[in-house]
This record gives C-alpha cells, structure tokens and sequence, in this order.
C-alpha cells in the first residue's frame, strides 16, 4: 500500500496550491461580498483560475486513488494537506507557526505513515 502515499502527496500538493491561490486571489480582490462588483471580479483573476485548475486536477486524482484504495486508508490521507499548507503558510504569507502547530503536524504525518504502513 506504500503506492498510495505518492499519489496523496501529489493530491495534497494540488489541494494546498489551490487553496495558496484562492489567497492570493482574494488579496488581489475587492472585500468578499453578494455584490456584483465581486462577482464580475471572478473572471479577471489568473489566481483565481488556476485555483480551480488545481483543485479539479485535484479531483481527477482523488477519484483515480478511491477506485484504487480502501476508502478506510485514502480519506485520512488527505489530511496530509494541512502539513503541507502549514508550510505554505510560511512560505507564502510569511506567517508564524507555534510550536504546538508542529507537534500536531508531527502526529499527521505519524498517523499518516501508520495508515499506509
């Protein structure tokens, strides 16, 4: 089962570029709101195109690694995505990150290694 750890990071990476995108669209974007100014914005954003670009090859992925993996074994691997948007975070938007954040980025990946084990 150690062939599923690859694709889940392939499908993690896609999931956390997508939402690193999604961010910087919505930086480069007028205030979040039900108004047509936002909405009209959409279209003009590359950020925001490339989101889902991310996110429905994403979805490609996902479907592939379910029709080939228990489901019991699949699904928590998708929570390798916080790790990798954690350090996204930080390299990205240069945010802080505690160091209990780690510690339970440690218990993923720990968890994570057990599943495929």
């Amino acid at each position: 089962m150690w062939k599923l750890l690859p694709l889940s990071l392939l499908q993690c990476v896609l999931l956390s570029a997508g939402q690193v995108l999604l961010k910087f669209a919505l930086m480069k974007m007028p205030p979040f709101g039900w108004n047509r100014e936002f909405w009209l914005s959409l279209p003009c954003n590359w950020q925001f195109a490339a989101c889902g670009l991310c996110y429905g090859a994403a979805s490609l992925l996902w479907m592939y690694i379910l029709k080939r993996f228990p489901f019991s074994m699949a699904y928590p691997m998708i929570s390798l995505s916080y790790v990798i948007a954690m350090f996204s975070a930080i390299l990205f938007f240069h945010e802080t990150v505690p160091a209990h954040r780690w510690i339970g980025c440690a218990l993923i990946v720990c968890g994570c290694m057990l599943i495929v084990k």
